[in-house]
């Protein structure tokens, strides 16, 4: 018996076997946890579809959370399958290339950090109001993904981390809005992990060396890893936790200087 048994999870996210998003789905499935999924436009489909089929499910349902319209149909099409919610697992995150280069005042604009704030962190809120009818009086879990550049500054990650700062105080007021209908909202912070989003960011590769040479764990966090976390978050064991960044990524967040 699994901790998700019973539960129903729609899984925001998914590109490739490579995406947090996968290794979340994957340990939810695993801990019986029914599944659907989203695609961003007619390039992924199939690939979301084949994902999908992977968990046993047949829902992969289009979404551009740039598209409030489409936000909501998610749900109203969600609605001819399930007639609840569990489970909203959020993992969007997205900003210009050009913004990830170089120095952050010299790269930052006025665009770049529109589209950052409005694909990376309002999609959550858009997306958790959207799911709330679905989810009320279910004992419901959202869960977002963050990083460590929300509250500290990384080479080149630039617009991304006020992005994901903001994605970190929207969990805490959803958490407040959401709680009276039974619903927690969570973040996971997790290690740098080498996937398509983190793609367009800069020396990912010497990111991810450091990490391994100063995290206490001497090791990079793994998607299945965070996957696991992912899923007792989402479960009742975890039933008195909303609001709360929970770091995965080998405790390198807690490292002020490493040895000398």
């Amino acid at each position: 018996m699994g901790i998700l048994d019973g539960k129903k999870a729609l899984i925001v996210g998914v590109a490739s076997n490579k995406s947090i998003a996968w290794g979340i789905a994957q340990a939810m499935r695993r801990e019986g946890a029914e599944l659907a999924f989203t695609y961003q436009n007619e390039r992924l489909k199939s690939r979301v579809e084949d994902f999908a089929a992977e968990c046993g499910s047949e829902i992969a349902l289009p979404c551009e959370v740039q598209n409030d319209d489409e936000i909501q149909n998610v749900f109203n099409l969600l609605d001819d399958y399930w007639d609840h919610l569990d489970i909203l697992v959020h993992s969007i995150a997205f900003a210009p290339r050009e913004e990830l280069q170089g120095e952050y005042l010299e790269s930052v604009t006025r665009e770049g950090f529109r589209v950052a704030h409005e694909i990376s962190s309002y999609s959550f809120a858009a997306l958790g109001n959207a799911a709330r009818r679905l989810m009320q009086g279910r004992k419901g879990a959202m869960l977002t993904m963050s990083y460590l550049g929300a509250v500290r500054t990384m080479p080149s990650y630039n617009v991304m981390g006020l992005a994901k700062a903001s994605l970190e105080a929207n969990v805490r007021y959803m958490a407040e809005s959401l709680g009276p209908d039974g619903i927690r909202v969570n973040a996971i912070s997790a290690g740098p992990i080498r996937t398509l989003a983190a793609s367009g960011i800069k020396d990912m590769r010497k990111f991810l060396e450091y990490v391994e040479k100063s995290a206490p764990l001497r090791r990079n966090v793994t998607i299945e890893e965070v996957g696991n976390v992912a899923a007792f978050l989402c479960s009742d064991l975890a039933s008195a936790v909303t609001g709360e960044i929970t770091y995965a990524d080998c405790g390198y967040n807690i490292m002020g200087m490493t040895g000398l």
